[in-house]
């Protein structure tokens, strides 16, 4: 009898997470703190890929990089969104009086 391999559907299901959470991060990211944000989202990516070459698991070594290059797209992403904004794409932090 074959077993089953979940490793891959665990892979995907956190994957979707991550992406969906590092979106929502980007998005109230630069709501509430502007784009300096990026800043956090650079020590966040680069910590989690280094710390992914250290964890011996597999399955959890590959969720910790897709976090960290999550958030090393998302430095780019964060920049845009204040494009966005500016576009009014999306709303603006009205206690904001900078920009």
């Amino acid at each position: 009898m074959e077993t089953l391999n979940f490793d891959g559907i665990i892979l995907g299901a956190a994957s979707f997470l991550i992406i969906m959470i590092s979106r929502y991060s980007c998005i109230a990211g630069e709501y509430h703190f502007t784009k300096k944000i990026w800043k956090l989202f650079l020590i966040i990516g680069i910590s989690s890929v280094a710390a992914a070459f250290y964890i011996p698991n597999m399955l959890v070594s590959g969720i910790i990089a897709i976090l960290g290059f999550s958030y090393l797209w998302g430095i780019q992403e964060v920049i845009e969104q204040e494009e966005r904004v500016a576009k009014g794409w999306f709303p603006k932090n009205p206690k904001r009086t900078n920009k």
